[in-house]
């Protein structure tokens, strides 16, 4: 038999072609493995989103039905600003949805609030008395928990009476605008600033420029015009209950325990929600018209959907407040 050899060359060829098509195979495999991967995390993703959607309250009132003669509960709880759980949007939204409900017998307003925005309260006070003309049956009862203060007292006059508890906080009523000024730190650490304007006290409320008279007074006005409209609200809102005349420093920012706010007509009675439900309105089953937040919502807010704002703290300036 004649033997036959091969070319070491042939040889490393043929291997090298073994080997450059294992390693593609296990490339494409990697790819493959990769890509799925990838799909099936977005499809888990793509899960996780749409039972958010389904399940989660996006903005939605906890009562979406209800059965029976009830009570309706809204908790205005925290800071009275947009964005917050206490918006006007969302008291606003809650107020409608129980008004609407042919089963709603009273209204509860349950609050613990130190105030907030005045442009906020003002809105959820007129809307409150506009619900109360068009449904003179259904009426509105504020319950001050822990605290009623400023803006969240402004929203409880509104009511057809107001509850507290004798250790309660209420009242405040006034404005306020802080700031902090760092003309003499700039001073000290050697810095100029430079700020250019088209409008003569377009910079005004600058923390970094000195305090100019003729614009302090001016912001003092606008301060005193909005502390009028607070108090003009209020004694409209609680008429001749109130003992203003025999007590002016009502509206100068203090702030009572519930026992004293009785006395001096910034509260109807003692008493808590149950109690309203139960003794006042009648009908002792509560049913929560409260807006919930959406988890989008709460993640937008952790992360910063109020940048502005946050500058504009930052800066030193977080304008008129009801607190």
């Amino acid at each position: 038999m004649k033997e036959t050899t091969v070319p070491d060359n042939q040889i490393d060829q043929k291997t090298w072609k073994l080997l450059e098509k294992a390693v593609l195979a296990n490339v494409d495999e990697q790819r493959r493995k990769r890509r799925w991967g990838i799909f099936f995390k977005i499809l888990g993703f793509a899960y996780l989103i749409s039972m958010l959607f389904f399940f989660s309250p996006f903005g939605g009132s906890k009562a979406t039905t209800s059965t029976g003669a009830h009570t309706a509960l809204i908790e205005v709880r925290g800071m009275i600003a947009d964005q917050e759980r206490a918006s006007a949007d969302n008291i606003v939204s809650a107020l409608r949805a129980a008004f609407k409900d042919k089963n709603t017998k009273g209204i509860v307003l349950r609050i613990n609030s130190p105030g907030g925005s005045p442009v906020q309260s003002g809105y959820i006070y007129d809307e409150i008395r506009r619900l109360r003309s068009l449904h003179p049956d259904t009426k509105v009862y504020a319950v001050i928990t822990d605290l009623g203060a400023s803006g969240a007292y402004y929203i409880a006059s509104a009511a057809d009476e107001i509850y507290a508890d004798k250790s309660s906080l209420v009242g405040s009523i006034g404005v306020t605008a802080a700031g902090f000024g760092f003309v003499g730190a700039m001073d000290k650490l050697g810095i100029d600033r430079r700020l250019y304007t088209s409008g003569e006290h377009k910079a005004f409320l600058d923390p970094f420029q000195p305090q100019n008279a003729e614009e302090t007074a001016f912001w003092k006005t606008v301060l005193n015009t909005t502390h009028r409209q607070f108090i003009d609200s209020v004694k409209q809102g609680r008429g001749d209950r109130l003992k203003d005349k025999e007590h002016p420093e009502l509206f100068s920012g203090l702030i009572w325990s519930g026992e004293q706010a009785l006395e001096l007509g910034l509260v109807d009675a003692l008493g808590n929600s149950s109690y309203v439900a139960r003794e006042i309105i009648g009908h002792e089953r509560l049913v929560d018209f409260t807006l919930e937040e959406s988890p989008f919502d709460r993640f937008a807010k952790k992360f910063g959907a109020s940048v502005a704002e946050r500058l504009a703290i930052w800066a030193g300036f977080n304008g008129p407040q009801l607190r």
